[in-house]
């Protein structure tokens, strides 16, 4: 079967336990109905924790993108790539729109997440702001593992949200998101999302959240344990800096992320042959192959085959969203 280029509809699981969607309609050009759909999963090989296909992003065929891979990882990914990680697409891409601030929350690394959960990666990630706002992320005092115990269990998340580090970001601004950093997203921003395929998420705060009070909010593992996958390390504001990226051009990553992804700020010409991500920010134009070619313009998403080298023409502005390079160093 030949492999071409695919613009993807949304994909919106419904019913998320914080608010959103409406950012993501009007950056589609389409109609939001109201509900909880403040997540858009794009080209995802990933279900949501606990599901067996929720989350999964299904082709015009009807076939799972996952599956078209595993029918064809050479095609769809590249030889290397295959080679050193098999159908694995290393890769998950969100539109992400806050409706409201999202709780303080962590992210396992990838050997707590083999540990314990027998998952293949953690979950690190890193956010490419189209709408402004501003993040928490990562300690600035010391918070010992018994006052973390504490905060959570009493829900003191004034302060377990002033020991972080507040970030004012703009559109064009990128945020490299470690796993085991606390972290939150605030209120009003969108973004793409760019992290590790993995929907792993342990919530130090839940009140005012329309989360059921008897899901699990820690994996199932229990705070004892689950709390252990934080990064309770203080880190300057230097520090912190050192994870965001302003100017929106060229790379969007610092050299941290090489294990994990790659993301870039392009507009008109030749992208780099490989399985990539498409979300046209701005503007329209096409996206040509040797073989045929496809209108795109604000708010369109597409996944490109790594059999299918493209070049975006016209007026337009994009984020190009891949894995890591095959000759990246193992993640963490």
């Amino acid at each position: 079967m030949t492999l071409e280029p695919i613009i993807l509809p949304a994909n919106q699981p419904a019913d998320r336990f914080y608010t959103g969607g409406a950012r993501i309609a009007e950056f589609r050009g389409e109609s939001h109905d109201g509900g909880n759909t403040p997540e858009d999963w794009v080209a995802s090989t990933t279900c949501l924790f606990g599901e067996q296909s929720l989350g999964l992003t299904r082709l015009g065929s009807g076939q799972y993108l996952r599956d078209a891979v595993a029918t064809d990882p050479v095609g769809w990914l590249g030889a290397e790539h295959a080679q050193r990680w098999g159908s694995d697409t290393k890769l998950l891409t969100k539109l992400l729109d806050a409706g409201q601030r999202l709780p303080v929350h962590i992210h396992p690394d990838g050997a707590f997440a083999g540990r314990h959960l027998g998952r293949a990666h953690g979950k690190t990630e890193a956010w490419l702001v189209l709408r402004p706002g501003t993040v928490h992320l990562g300690l600035r005092r010391e918070v010992s593992p018994e006052e973390l115990a504490r905060l959570v269990a009493e829900q003191d998340t004034e302060t377990l949200l002033d020991a972080l580090h507040p970030v004012a970001v703009e559109a064009g601004d990128a945020v490299f998101v470690p796993s085991g950093f606390p972290h939150a997203i605030g209120e009003g921003i969108l973004l793409v999302e760019v992290q590790e395929p993995e929907d792993l998420s342990i919530l130090l705060e839940w009140e005012g959240f329309a989360l059921d009070p008897e899901a699990p909010k820690e994996l199932g593992l229990g705070f004892d344990l689950a709390l252990q996958a934080t990064d309770l390390r203080v880190r300057t504001t230097e520090e912190i800096e050192d994870l965001v990226v302003r100017g929106g051009a060229g790379s969007a990553m610092p050299e941290a992320a090489a294990p994990y992804f790659r993301a870039h700020w392009v507009s008109a010409g030749a992208l780099e042959q490989g399985f990539a991500v498409v979300v046209v920010l701005e503007g329209g134009g096409t996206l040509d192959w040797a073989t045929g070619s496809i209108e795109v313009g604000r708010g369109d998403t597409l996944v490109v085959p790594h059999a299918t080298p493209a070049t975006l023409t016209g007026d337009l502005r994009a984020a190009w969203c891949r894995p890591p390079a095959p000759s990246a160093p193992d993640a963490a």
